[in-house]
């Protein structure tokens, strides 16, 4: 045990000193260039603009009240303690930050001594735990970047003993950990990991800085090198592909860095952001359909919500319409208990709701690891049509088998759903291999996780290919037939020679999907389906009804004409798969002969709609597009 132990240190030892002489030769941060504290975030006297924020609009009050009523509630209950669920401490880690962002805030904000104090005990008690559970680092990045901004903001007033234990636990429970090679793989990923990992690191960096010099400006040089990686994932246009969910995650946890970032040095702070980082605002604000449900694909709960991120691109784009989504949630909406909701105060500091206008386009659409498209109607009208439709692949961090799956709301509900994610520690504690890709993987039999229950194409009841990725073939913002194409083609390699899938918003009025597939030379059996939590009553041989909360659908097959329509049950099928009650999946199986060429065409119509004869047999290579 101790020869492990030694190997180990001696291996961080190694790591240690092979980062500080590579940041000693192009570094050119330094502890003089800095402010004092507080330096992270939010400086000395700029609480002033958020008071006047706050006193110019009864939104931003309700918000800072929201947070001061919070702090109340924590002055209550005992410090935050060391338990883990499962492999995690996380959910610890982000009560650590919630508690004391919103502490430091209401210290700074009122000098209520209350605030501070209280803060002062969370710290304290974070800083006794044994370690912040690195196996799973995200628990000591947030953990870490807790420490970080009580440490930072309370500075001048905490008292010597207290920020002794604070900054020792920061420097050793927090940065020196990162050194060690088995804590540290998020350094070269791509996904969410290393955008909340970087962001942690660099916030315990910035506030200790000036007794830890070498070992800080290393790991914010080590930040900056490799934060860039999961930048990339968001080119060309800004579609995320983890989803909406970790969309708010990882990219929430990247503004953080760079807001912290460009505080702390301004102009030298010279990360080069690709395009694509700035385009995926756009990305975040389609996602939420009429309903205020989001296109939740891979892993992501439906629910939409207030996202800090959001305020911080508006204030660098210069551009309030990007809040639209999230002025709905500040005007009508009880604050959200977001851990970083402080960070909007000082984003969104001198935005009023009054300068947020709608946003001009009805249609996005992104390509990339997950391309989709996203169709609107209208911005306004809370009975608008919308449609999420995406493409991509399974092997994508988080994917699901639902290449070509879609969302659909109208009338104020949502028709077409998406089960979106199961939570990890039931699946994990029943031993289930939840995160192997691989095309057999045990992920893939988890219900919720293949085909068979997504909006998109079963054939020969076989799962999609992890290996195939559907881009975006084509679009159109013409008003009277949005719409976009996805070639869904490998993700079905062996099974059909061609799939296509287009999907329209026609006249405004209803949706239509059309496949164009060919079957390989073997008969083929096609299953198109659609979730719903609406009843369902199959009402001809062609014809289903959809009714939820007094409302109607019509789910009508155009072609081909010899179909059998059907409903399954979501039930689950394994002992460790989650209950989905009130749900149900309509749709229809066909037969396609060998060597044969199918159109499988749907229309969905809510109650009033009418069908536009145009636009009802076009193939897709004929559908309007912009170029």
């Amino acid at each position: 045990m101790k020869t492990n132990q030694l190997i180990s240190s001696f291996v961080t030892l190694v790591l240690l000193i092979s980062v500080i002489a590579c940041a000693q030769s192009d570094n050119n941060r330094s502890t003089g260039k800095l402010p004092e504290h507080p330096r992270i975030l939010l400086l000395k006297g700029e609480e002033a603009a958020i008071s006047q924020t706050i006193a110019s609009d009864v939104s931003w009050k309700t918000i800072h009240q929201f947070i001061l009523d919070e702090c109340d509630k924590i002055t209550e209950q005992p410090p935050v303690e060391r338990v883990l669920i499962g492999r995690r401490l996380l959910d610890k880690s982000r009560e650590a930050l919630r508690r004391i962002f919103y502490l430091s805030y209401a210290w700074r904000m009122t000098s209520d001594a209350k605030y501070l104090e209280r803060a002062e005990r969370e710290l304290l008690a974070i800083s006794q735990f044994s370690d912040w559970n690195p196996s799973h680092f995200l628990d000591v990045a947030e953990m870490t970047m807790a420490a970080a901004i009580g440490y930072d903001w309370l500075y001048n007033e905490l008292p010597d003993d207290s920020r002794k234990i604070i900054k020792e636990s920061i420097i050793n429970k927090g940065l020196k950990s990162s050194l060690v090679p088995e804590n540290s793989g998020w350094v070269k990923a791509s996904h969410n990991w290393n955008q909340v990992c970087n962001a942690g690191m660099t916030y315990g960096a910035l506030a200790v800085i000036e007794d830890e010099n070498e070992l800080a400006v290393s790991l914010m040089d080590r930040a900056k090198n490799s934060i860039i990686l999961p930048m990339e994932d968001y080119q060309p246009d800004g579609a995320y592909p983890e989803g909406y969910s970790y969309w708010g995650y990882g990219t929430s946890f990247n503004t953080m860095f760079l807001s912290a970032m460009e505080k702390a040095y301004g102009n030298e702070f010279d990360l080069e952001i690709n395009p694509g980082f700035f385009k995926t605002a756009e990305y975040l604000e389609h996602m939420t359909g009429p309903t205020r449900y989001c296109f939740n694909y891979s892993d992501c709960g439906q629910g939409g919500s207030l996202h800090p991120a959001m305020f911080w691109f508006a204030n660098r784009l210069n551009d309030p319409s990007l809040l639209w989504s999230e002025r709905f949630y500040l005007v009508n909406r009880k604050p959200p208990n977001d851990r970083l909701l402080p960070a909007i105060m000082i984003w969104g500091a001198g935005v009023t709701m009054d300068r947020i206008k709608t946003p001009s386009a009805n249609i996005w659409v992104g390509q990339g690891k997950n391309p989709l498209a996203l169709m609107r109607t209208s911005w306004t009208d809370p009975e608008a049509i919308y449609i999420g439709f995406k493409g991509g692949s399974p092997s994508v961090n988080h994917g699901h088998m639902d290449i070509g799956s879609f969302v659909m709301d109208a009338e104020g509900e949502r028709w077409a759903m998406d089960f979106g994610s199961q939570n990890y520690n039931s699946l994990e504690t029943a031993g289930v291999n939840l995160w192997s890709m691989a095309q057999n993987s045990q992920r893939w039999e988890v219900l919720r996780y293949n085909n068979r229950v997504h909006n998109t194409l079963t054939v020969n009841n076989q799962l999609q290919s992890v290996e195939g990725y559907a881009p975006i073939t084509g679009y159109s913002d013409n008003e009277g037939m949005l719409n976009a194409v996805i070639d869904m083609t490998s993700v079905y390699m062996g099974h059909l020679n061609k799939a296509l899938r287009g999907i329209a918003i026609v006249d405004n009025q209803y949706v239509m999907i059309r496949d164009e597939v060919e079957s390989p030379s073997a008969e083929t059996t096609v299953r198109w389906n659609l979730l719903t939590s609406a009843s369902v009553n199959i009402t001809g041989i062609n014809t289903a009804e959809l009714i939820k909360n007094g409302k109607k659908l019509i789910l009508k097959v155009q072609s081909p004409a010899s179909i059998t329509m059907k409903t399954w049950s979501t039930d689950p099928v394994n002992d460790y798969d989650a209950p989905n009650p009130g749900t149900i999946m309509v749709g229809f199986e066909t037969v396609i002969p060998a060597n044969s060429e199918a159109v499988l065409s749907v229309l969905l119509l809510p109650e009033g709609a009418i069908e536009n004869p145009d636009f009802t047999v076009k193939p897709l290579l004929e559908w309007p597009t912009t170029k």
